[in-house]
């Protein structure tokens, strides 16, 4: 008994240290803050916001690159040291940005050691260590890691960031994210991370049989991979890019901009939340079909931000599509494991986030390309919708899968 009592304290630890690694990672510490510091270096150094904007492209194609390479590399040597040292130089290179000059190949410089780092210490590889210790409660534990940990940061560091940069200016700004980096992300992963041991693995092997799992050649020779990896991207690179173009849409049907942002809040808050409402269902269902009524929700948001009239009805429709977000992120390592096993984890859900990354790099380009059209983004707005349904329809061609602890109770079972 001591013994499962102690293996249960050694995951919970992972736990602890996967979800304050994803708070400080790339979404909350630097795309949910950069545009807080996009005023300031155009006035600085009077470079055009698009030149500067260009790192976002960066960050996209960097990651695209390095989540499957990183995902490999863990497979074979694991996680915790390569994320110990990205964590690392992840926020000495945010706050290195503070040292940012008139030359602008400077900072494209930095920002690519930031992309590179960010993208070791990102989500993916999170969710491998989470995926690797947990198989009962394993959907509501990657639910917990990448969707509250990714929702706190969002919230937290950008609070912090615009008071440091109110009262000090952005230099300071880039330092104190940095420290908040560093302080937070090291100790956490220096002293609980630790990689499964075989042992681990073993024990749950009698309750998960693909636990040895399969390449990611083998992988791909499956119908359901490329059912997944083109359901997933379609879904979560579409929904996320709306995220970025919910203020326009709503302010270009004449709706104010704080009615824009509070769509926005209530999207970000339900898509990080709504992941861990997603991993509790899938823990409790052998089925992926659990989750199209959720991508259906999305659906009904998008409807609502485009024709729903009122602020209330805005908000209802971030709710909604939060809901799909956090379906859609919170399905992809679960079903993951679920189909393809361990093995090759890491380097599998690595090249199904750079689907994803592909998707969100399109989809706001041909939003934008629809407004410049047509003068608004009804027409992007329905592609998107359509794009939605079909990632749900998608979904129903997803077999069932072996879920034998849905009977079996969890160590982050709900009372």
């Amino acid at each position: 008994m001591a013994r499962a009592v102690s293996g249960d304290a050694a995951r919970y630890r992972v736990l602890a240290a996967c979800t304050l690694g994803t708070i400080v990672s790339m979404t909350p510490a630097v795309h949910s803050v950069f545009g807080l510091f996009l005023l300031p270096l155009s006035e600085t150094f009077q470079w055009p916001r698009a030149q500067i904007s260009v790192v976002l492209g960066m960050m996209a194609v960097v990651g695209a690159v390095v989540y499957p390479l990183a995902g490999r590399f863990a497979d074979g040597h694991g996680a915790r040291r390569m994320l110990i040292v990205a964590n690392l130089v992840f926020g000495v290179a945010i706050a290195a940005l503070a040292l940012t000059t008139r030359h602008i190949g400077q900072f494209y410089l930095t920002f690519f050691i930031v992309s590179l780092a960010g993208s070791v210490a990102g989500t993916p590889l999170f969710s491998k260590v989470i995926a690797e210790w947990f198989d009962k409660g394993r959907g509501m534990a990657l639910g917990i890691s990448a969707g509250m940990g990714s929702g706190v940061g969002s919230i937290a560091i950008p609070v912090i960031a615009a008071m440091v940069v109110g009262q000090y200016g952005w230099r300071a700004g880039y330092l104190a994210i940095g420290a908040i980096v560093l302080i937070v992300g090291f100790p956490a992963l220096f002293l609980m991370l630790r990689d499964a041991p075989r042992s681990v693995v073993a024990a749950d092997a009698d309750t998960a049989p693909s636990t040895e799992g399969l390449s990611l050649a083998e992988a791909a020779r499956m119908p359901r991979f490329w059912v997944l990896l083109v359901s997933i991207a379609v879904g979560a690179g579409t929904t996320t890019a709306i995220f970025s173009h919910v203020v326009p849409i709503v302010v270009d049907r004449g709706f104010s901009i704080s009615a824009g942002t509070a769509a926005v809040s209530m999207f970000a808050l339900v898509g990080s939340t709504w992941q861990i409402a997603t991993g509790r269902v899938l823990d409790r269902s052998r089925s992926p079909k659990v989750v199209i009524p959720m991508y259906a929700m999305a659906v009904v948001g998008l409807a609502l931000l485009e024709l729903g009239m009122g602020t209330p009805a805005l908000m209802l429709g971030g709710a909604l599509l939060g809901v799909g977000l956090g379906a859609q992120y919170g399905t992809m390592p679960y079903l993951i494991a679920r189909y393809f096993g361990l093995r090759a984890f890491g380097t599998i859900i690595g090249v199904m986030y750079s689907a994803v990354i592909v998707a969100q790099g399109v989809t706001p380009v041909l939003l934008d390309a629809a407004y410049d059209a047509q003068g608004n983004y009804r027409m992007g707005v329905l592609v998107c919708a359509l794009c939605l349904s079909a990632g749900a329809a998608l979904m129903l061609l997803l077999p069932r899968y072996q879920a034998d602890e849905a009977a079996s109770p969890s160590p982050l079972a709900l009372a």
